[in-house]
């Protein structure tokens, strides 16, 4: 049996501001994909590796990584969809029955260590069907009922706050985790949980952002193992330079 990794890559990156896609940024003059493959490969427990790519740039995708001595895994490069649960389905369309672990990692994380790739597939081949690497909260977190207009500004106060938004509760910030990727599966309970979010999406209109989620949405149960701050997400310009720091410091 083997482990099959789906690299999404398929996400514009509004958010960063560039003109190209996120996954084609440069870091150190290394794109985010191929930053994020190395890793994957350097782990030394993915067996095979399914790149979804940018529209119109699965081609370039595959030349990059296929001439990459780094990689040096068996790869295959499909189009993305329009939403990551669609470009995680497409990946996973490619897995054959000799797959039992599959691992999902945004190429947006381009320095998850191979330490934690490794964490995370061990825990699966234990027997835990889904797993998420995750880092303790630091911040105290509140939920809110949504946004209102504030009675002052209607009124055109100086001192108005504007949308104001409602306190419901203080979750309790030790029992909260930050999820990260890569997240792990059984593959045969990754399958099903797509299908069930597939319908689910196409009903409501809603794609799930996280697959460990469509694994909750079944009721199946999810585990969480440690993190690691290496693993951070890029969004915006400024994680690119915290990212910058990483990227001497992570094997």
């Amino acid at each position: 049996m083997s482990t099959l990794a789906i690299l999404t890559a398929a996400g514009s990156g509004t958010r960063l501001g560039r003109d190209l896609p996120k996954a084609l940024v440069e870091l150190d003059g290394v794109p985010l994909v191929l930053h994020a493959a190395r890793r994957l490969a350097a782990a030394g427990v993915v067996d095979r590796l399914v790149v979804t790519a940018p529209a119109g740039a699965a081609a370039a995708v595959r030349d990059l990584l296929t001439a990459d001595p780094l990689v040096g895994l068996p790869l295959e490069v499909v189009d993305g969809g329009a939403t990551r649960q669609a470009s995680v389905a497409a990946g996973l369309a490619r897995a054959g029955d000799d797959v039992d672990v599959v691992l999902v990692h945004d190429a947006a994380r381009p320095f998850a260590p191979a330490a934690l790739v490794r964490r995370v597939v061990a825990a699966v081949r234990a027997g835990h069907g889904a797993v998420v690497p995750g880092l303790p909260v630091v911040d105290t977190i509140k939920t809110v009922s949504g946004g209102e207009q504030d009675a002052a500004s209607a009124h055109g106060s100086e001192r108005a706050a504007g949308t104001v938004e409602a306190v419901t509760g203080t979750p309790e910030r030790a029992l909260l985790r930050a999820v990260q990727t890569p997240q792990g599966f059984d593959r045969a309970l990754l399958v099903r949980a797509h299908a069930a979010g597939a319908a689910r999406a196409a009903a409501d209109h809603l794609a799930a952002t996280d697959d460990a989620g469509l694994v909750e949405a079944l009721g199946e149960r999810v585990v969480v193992v440690p993190g690691d701050e290496a693993a951070m997400k890029i969004t915006t310009e400024r994680d690119m330079h915290l990212a910058a720091l990483y990227a001497g410091l992570v094997a």
